[in-house]
């Protein structure tokens, strides 16, 4: 599935990235260029990344995440 369109990076490319040890949107961008330009794509990384490694999404993204 393409996560950032501006790039044409796909989740894969993604999870490689952080697999290689990226731990910010800024290191995932570093790595495999997602989120580098508009940001659209920023809450569906920090979303990826969290699934990756165990951290909250609001570390991560800096949001406040509602509790349903």
């Amino acid at each position: 599935m393409i996560i950032c369109h501006c790039r044409g990076v796909n989740d894969r490319k993604v999870r490689k990235a952080v697999d290689k040890g990226a731990r910010t949107i800024d290191e995932i961008g570093d790595v495999c260029g997602a989120g580098t330009r508009c940001g659209g794509c920023h809450p569906a990384l920090a979303e990826l990344l969290a699934a990756r490694t165990g951290q909250p999404v609001e570390q991560i993204y800096g949001i406040r995440v509602a509790v349903a």
